[in-house]
């Protein structure tokens, strides 16, 4: 165990490219859900072949680690900037950078992305105000919403915790201890100790969000689908939850720089060799007479890959990939953006190229390779107009 100082203020070249990555694998994963053979996109084009079933495949095994390391990164930053700005300003920073594009996404994007739905929905006699007011939900921007969700938490947390720190001693009337409580309270992290994350303790979390997952499960199963808050995957609740705490205690406990290249590299060993019995038990536990021990087997094996991948990518972008090369920078910083905007860009695209014909394979590659610059490009853009880069 060792004593550290004050955490540097400086960005982590390989947090930053590891969304830019993340981002990337949003865009792909969409892309498979344009053309595989599970429609469930804004414009598709689903296929039975070969290649639509491999894209199927390809998304679920997405989605049993990818957005939940997204969360385990928005969390790494959460604990310093409520440092920096308290928990009031920071609760109203979040609820701007956050809540105003959630907010601009439901008014605009959604409608827009919906229109095909619109003959319909006049033929059944909507006006086209009701339209647009009450088609579809947030979208991918659930992440947004729930991310924003858990940030106000933590700061409600924290700014109670510092009350309570400051109450005894303000009753004891000693003024000076009262803002050393208030101070130890927010854990400025001017001594921090560094507690170097053993393979028990890994073990130990995915054990913990093994069991919290199949008991969830019981009640929230895969597929389920919670429409008024548009949250397309809560079954996977536990895992966003559980990892968005392990990013704030990571940024306390300097957990991500004691991780060794060792651990790193078994645990990516892991995932990939995981992946095929994840998909195949999950298949198996998907079926209606799954007991409780099918639960705890798909939620042990799928939580083994998440937390493998995790793990191996964070060591992995550490030690190979921490440049922040110019074109690195950019697309970090506009990452964001492209996450916002990406529905837009993906369905116009995909809409452009409706007339090719090629397999399903084929096109997803030409819908990927085309999008991802265009979508920096225009997020570029947007960023440039007056006002939106402080919420983009």
């Amino acid at each position: 165990m060792t004593t550290i100082a004050a955490r540097p203020t400086t960005r982590l070249g390989y947090v930053d490219n590891l969304r830019i990555l993340l981002t990337v694998l949003v865009l792909a994963h969409h892309c498979a859900l344009t053309y595989g053979a599970l429609p469930i996109w804004y414009w598709t084009e689903p296929s039975e072949s070969l290649s639509g079933l491999a894209l199927m495949v390809f998304v679920v095994a997405n989605q049993f680690w990818f957005m939940g390391f997204f969360f385990l990164l928005s969390g790494l930053f959460v604990p310093g900037s409520v440092d920096r700005k308290g928990p009031g300003a920071f609760a109203r920073d979040r609820l701007v950078r956050l809540g105003v594009p959630l907010v601009a996404f439901w008014l605009l994007a959604r409608p827009v992305l919906s229109l095909p739905s619109w003959p319909e929905r006049r033929d059944q006699g909507e006006s086209f105000l009701q339209f647009w007011f009450s088609v579809g939900d947030p979208g991918p921007m659930w992440f947004v919403e729930v991310l924003l969700g858990m940030s106000l938490a933590y700061a409600a947390f924290r700014a109670l915790r510092a009350r309570s720190a400051a109450r005894p001693a303000a009753l004891s009337g000693a003024v000076t201890g009262a803002v050393t409580a208030a101070d130890g309270a927010t854990d400025t992290g001017s001594a921090l100790v560094a507690h170097p994350l053993t393979f028990r303790a890994i073990a130990g979390f995915v054990a913990v969000l093994t069991v919290v997952t199949a008991l969830w499960r019981l009640a929230v199963p895969l597929g389920t689908y919670w429409v008024g808050v548009g949250l397309p995957t809560p079954a996977y609740l536990p895992q966003y939850v559980l990892l968005f705490v392990a990013g704030v205690l990571a940024a306390r406990r300097g957990w991500l720089t004691s991780l060794t290249v060792r651990q790193g590299r078994g645990a990516l060993i892991v995932a990939l060799v995981g992946v095929g019995p994840a998909l195949g038990v999950s298949a198996l536990a998907s079926a209606p007479d799954a007991g409780i021990l099918a639960l705890l087997g798909q939620s042990l094996i799928e939580n083994v890959v998440a937390i493998g991948a995790v793990v191996g990518l964070l060591v992995l972008f550490r030690e190979r990939f921490s440049g922040r090369p110019a074109w690195a920078r950019f697309a970090a910083q506009h990452s964001f953006a492209v996450y916002v905007i990406h529905p837009l860009v993906l369905v116009g695209v995909a809409m452009l190229f409706a007339p090719l014909v090629a397999p399903a394979g084929v096109k997803f590659l030409i819908l990927l390779v085309v999008s991802v610059p265009l979508c920096w490009g225009v997020a570029y853009l947007l960023r440039r107009i007056p006002g939106v880069a402080r919420v983009l």
